[in-house]
C-alpha cells in the first residue's frame, strides 16, 4: 500500500460539485457541506509564487463567503506550505488518518441491506449523526454522497455506511450508528457488510479516513485489520 495517493481517492469518492483550477490547485466548494468539499487541494506547486496563489485562494472563498481552507497532507503539499499558512492566521483543524486495510471474501453478511442509492432511511441516520445545517445543506450532502456510484448499507434502520469501489481499492464512508443504538457492535456488522460488497465488486483493499481524535472509530477500523498509512489535516483561515 506504499506510494498510494489517498488524496486522489478521497477526492474522487467525495466529490465537490464544483471545482475549479487555480494554478494547479484544486478550489472545491459546495455551499460550506463538509470541510473536505469545501477546501483546497493544493496538489504540487503552485503556477504563482505562494503567497500570491494563497490570495488568489483568499478571494475566490471570499466571494463565496466561506473560510478559505486548505487540505494538506505530507504526500501532496507543497514545501513550506504549511508554515507560510500557519504565518497568514491559518489554524490546524481535525488532523485525519488514512487508514487501510487488505480484503479477502468473509461470506454473505445476510443482515444489512446495500442498495446502490441512499434510502431515506439511510439519510436520515447519516444526517441525524453527521449533518449539519437546514434542507439545502442535506440537499448539497445528497450531491456529494451519489457524486460517484457507491453502496449504501443500512441495519436496522439505526446504523448505516457507504462504500465506493474506486479499481481495487474500495473507500469506505458515512460510517454512522444512533446513540442509542451504539455499543451493540452495529458498526462492525456495517463495516464487514461493506468490505464483503467491496470484494464482490472486485476491490481487494480498503481505505477510510478518520479523525485523529476519535479514538472509538479508530478501536474499530484497528479491531477489522485497518492500520495507519497516511493522513492529512486543514488548515483554515481564522475570522
Amino acid at each position: 500500500m506504499a506510494g498510494t495517493n489517498f488524496d486522489d481517492l478521497v477526492a474522487a469518492a467525495w466529490p465537490a460539485p464544483y471545482s475549479q483550477d487555480i494554478g494547479g490547485w484544486r478550489l472545491r466548494h459546495a455551499a460550506g457541506v463538509t470541510k473536505r468539499a469545501n477546501s483546497v487541494l493544493p496538489v504540487g506547486a503552485p503556477g504563482a509564487p505562494i503567497d500570491r496563489a494563497i490570495e488568489r485562494v483568499e478571494g475566490a472563498y471570499g466571494e463565496l463567503g466561506l473560510p478559505a481552507a486548505f487540505q494538506l497532507s505530507a504526500a501532496s503539499r507543497p514545501e513550506g506550505l504549511d508554515e507560510v499558512l500557519a504565518g497568514r492566521g491559518y489554524d490546524v483543524v481535525d488532523p485525519t488518518l488514512a487508514m487501510a486495510a487488505e480484503l479477502d471474501d468473509p461470506g454473505p453478511q445476510d443482515d444489512v441491506m446495500i442498495t446502490t442509492r441512499p434510502s431515506q432511511e439511510w439519510k436520515d441516520v447519516w444526517w441525524s449523526v453527521d449533518g449539519r445545517g437546514d434542507d439545502a445543506a442535506l440537499a448539497m450532502a445528497e450531491r456529494i454522497l451519489t457524486g460517484v456510484p457507491a453502496g449504501y448499507a443500512v441495519l436496522d434502520g439505526v446504523a448505516v455506511g457507504r462504500g465506493v469501489p474506486q479499481g481495487e481499492w474500495l473507500g469506505v464512508y458515512a460510517m454512522a450508528v444512533l446513540p442509542e443504538a451504539r455499543r451493540r457492535g452495529l458498526a462492525r456488522q456495517v463495516l464487514r457488510a461493506l468490505m464483503a460488497w467491496g470484494y464482490e465488486q472486485g476491490c481487494r483493499k480498503a481505505y477510510l479516513v478518520v479523525v485523529e481524535a476519535n479514538a472509538a472509530a479508530r478501536a474499530l477500523y484497528e479491531s477489522a485489520g485497518f492500520r495507519n498509512a497516511g493522513g492529512y489535516h486543514y488548515r483554515v483561515r481564522r475570522q
